[in-house]
Parts: structure tokens; sequence; C-alpha cells
């Protein structure tokens, strides 16, 4: 078999990696634009959003309130019963297979002695990047899947999550590729790309001829809820 075909070439590495850097900055882009002009649209309709905010909770207040007193006025009748509540059933907590539980183990700390930041103390550069990586490591321990750690594990004992490595054999059949989790991060980074550009938000700024008109159908929203929840208080004040 030609050497070539369990080789992973470095080439392959670098794109993979640009392809993320590349998803990093447009989904940062992205998010920038929209924090950016939500901050625009919550500074033109400050003083409705205020007045929003407050006569809904004077509304739910007042609704709570009422509830009550019909409760109260309940009891005081002759043929009043307090009702019996139904027993909570507790659910019970997924079993964890102990198999499962001792191979993710057994990959967080092959991992963390790979790329514990003591390891670079000398380092500077190093160091940082070791930090950073046993702090993702630490994250997708607590709460990845396995699959998840298997793929990040991969990527640490490889070498790729350090740029140690030039090139590195295929893993023999069954175990995980050690390039699995950088096309993790490329579909994680995808799907959030993709969720920020299906907001409607992004669809005014990118769609509208002018996106600050949205500030008018916005307080138009607001004026006329606002008008419904006087009108729903107006005894309560």
């Amino acid at each position: 078999m030609d050497s070539s075909n369990l080789i992973l070439s470095q080439t392959n590495l670098d794109e993979l990696k640009h392809e993320i850097r590349l998803l990093e900055d447009e989904l940062k882009q992205v998010e920038q634009r929209i924090q950016e002009f939500e901050h625009t649209l919550r500074t033109a309709l400050i003083n409705e959003l205020v007045e929003e905010r407050e006569l809904s909770v004077l509304y739910k207040s007042l609704k709570r309130a009422k509830k009550e007193k019909r409760l109260e006025q309940k009891k005081r009748g002759k043929n009043y019963k307090e009702p019996v509540g139904l027993k909570p059933v507790s659910k019970q907590a997924e079993p964890i297979n102990p198999e499962d539980q001792k191979e993710r183990k057994r990959l967080y700390r092959e991992a963390m002695f790979h790329v514990h930041p003591d390891n670079f103390s000398m380092q500077d550069a190093d160091h940082e990047l070791a930090t950073e990586t046993t702090a993702k490591l630490i994250e997708v321990y607590n709460a990845g899947s396995l699959s998840e750690l298997q793929a990040f594990h991969a990527h640490i004992v490889s070498g790729i999550a350090l740029g140690e490595a030039s090139s590195f054999p295929k893993p023999a059949q069954g175990t995980v590729a050690p390039d699995a989790y950088l096309k993790q991060e490329i579909a994680r980074l995808e799907k959030q790309l993709a969720q920020a550009k299906a907001r409607h938000i992004y669809f005014v700024l990118t769609e509208y001829e002018n996106p600050l008109s949205f500030i008018d159908e916005l307080r138009a929203y607001y004026n006329d809820r606002i008008a419904k929840l006087r009108k729903r208080t107006r005894k309560g004040k």
C-alpha cells in the first residue's frame, strides 16, 4: 500500500485550521454587526422599552393579586375543599454506563498529561496555548459527549492542538482520526453562523434598503402594546 495513503498531511490540517479561522472571523463580524445594531435600536426606543417593561410587571402583579383574591373568596365558601395535590414523581437519572465513565476518565487524564500547562512553563507561547487547550479539555470532559471527548483527545495526543506535528499516521480502524476535532469545530461554527444569520435582525441589516427604518416598525409595535397594557392596568394605578 502506498505510504501516502497512511499519512495525514500537514497541508490538510492547515486547510482545516484556515477554514476554522475564516468561520470564526465571519461569525465575529456578524455578531458584532448585530450587537451594534441592537444597541442603536435600544437607544432609539429606550422610553418605549422602559414603559413597556414597567407596565408588563404591573399587569402581572395585578393578575396575581386578582387570582389570590378569587382564591380567598372560594376559601370562605362552605363547600370549599383544599385541593389534593398530585404526588410528584421523581425522575430517575439516566444510568451512567460504568465502562463509558471509565473510558471518559482515561481519555481525560491521558489528554491532560499531554497538554498540562506545567509541561510548558518555560515557553511562554506554548504555555498560553496549553492553558487554553486545558480549559477546553475540562469543558469537553464536563459537558461534552463521549464522542466529543474522543475527538478532542485525538486532537491533543496527535500533537495538532499544540502545533507539534508535521504529519500523522492514519489511526487504526475503529479509532478516532486526529483531524476529527477540527472537523467538529467547523461543523459547530457553521451551525452558529447559520443561526446568527437566521435572526430577523440580521435579515433587517442585510435586506432592508434602510435598516434604520426598522426603528419605526418597532416603535409602532411597542406603542400598540403599551396602549393595551395601559388599558389593562388603569384600575391598578
